[in-house]
């Protein structure tokens, strides 16, 4: 269990944070920024949330104040000077917050992270994890519950919701305990509908995002031991297809979905460089395996992202890496 008494005295002796996440945010990210920026409303602090990355599309209804903003310099480089403090939600190593690294690397005040994946980078004053948490969306939770800093809200409940709904796989994966479902019944007391916001971000998607899925899932590739399977998406069928980055989010699981599959890879080419998801089963530390290619995050779920090289010259590396830990 953490200890919350010197989060909350960070943010009750102090009027102006940033709040901000990684590159791509996905729910859990978006939930937990929306959530702690509206317990420091509650309070009558000035909070502004600050991305790299748009919004995606599926999860802006979560956003009805339109509270996130994406990164401007001439917009928010002074803002975030003229901030107390600034807090890092979801993320453990600074590269991930991409065109804010240079502002956020010299902020001289207080710098916070409050995070559930494994391995931090050294870049905050004070570090809130949990790797045994769902979600960065739980521990937020715990916090409002164990501090009583504020009282829930529908608002925030939504948000915490949608954060650990996600990052489970829909109450599916093995962080899924009796106190997650303990936690979702109450988030449920509070008004949440379930069927909404899972309908929300997974039954809403462009026919963009179902033709880049079509062109995935026609590169995907078993090794000759059919134990690991890897999809590839290049920037040609990104524009083929008309989607965006974000939609990518949740196709590596279609890797896993095969039989006898135990790793799962993403091979997705960016415009300067390529970024590689990893999913396994059981104990297989995919992490470690992310590790090796400057990357990182849970047993069965972790990335990398790498810059000015070639799609074509990681795949064979990598699928070769990944044997050694089956």
């Amino acid at each position: 269990m953490l200890d919350f008494s010197k989060l909350k005295e960070i943010i009750e002796t102090n009027e102006r944070f940033i709040i901000t996440s990684h590159v791509n945010p996905d729910a859990d990210a978006i939930g937990s920024e929306l959530a702690l920026h509206m317990l420091l409303k509650k309070l009558g602090k000035t909070s502004y949330i600050i991305n790299h990355s748009a919004t995606p599309y599926n999860l802006e209804f979560l956003d009805k104040e339109n509270a996130v903003q994406k990164y401007d310099p001439a917009k928010h480089d002074k803002l975030i000077e003229e901030s107390d403090v600034v807090f890092f939600l979801d993320i453990n190593q600074l590269y991930r917050v991409v065109s804010l690294k240079e502002v956020l690397g010299k902020f001289d005040k207080i710098k916070v992270c409050i995070d559930h994946h494994q391995d931090p980078d050294e870049f905050a004053d004070y570090y809130f994890t949990d790797i045994s948490a769902t979600s960065t969306g739980e521990i937020i939770y715990e916090f409002i519950k164990e501090t009583k800093i504020v009282e829930l809200d529908l608002d925030i409940a939504n948000s915490i919701y949608a954060a650990i709904m996600t990052d489970t796989g829909s109450f599916r994966y093995e962080r899924t305990t009796s106190k997650t479902h303990l936690i979702i019944a109450d988030l449920l007391n509070y008004g949440v509908n379930p069927n909404y916001i899972y309908d929300r971000i997974h039954d809403q998607s462009k026919m963009s995002k179902l033709k880049l899925l079509g062109e995935a899932l026609n590169t995907i590739t078993l090794n000759s031991s059919k134990d690991i399977c890897y999809m590839t998406i290049t920037q040609q069928a990104l524009k083929r297809s008309g989607a965006l980055e974000s939609d990518v989010d949740g196709f590596v699981s279609f890797c896993m979905s095969i039989e006898n599959v135990k790793i799962g890879m993403l091979f997705f080419e960016l415009k300067n460089g390529i970024k590689i998801s990893f999913r396994s089963k059981g104990k297989i530390p995919v992490n470690k395996l992310a590790k090796e290619f400057s990357g990182g995050g849970h047993t069965n779920a972790a990335g990398t992202r790498l810059f000015d090289v070639q799609l074509d010259d990681y795949i064979d590396k990598v699928v070769t890496a990944a044997k050694k830990y089956l």
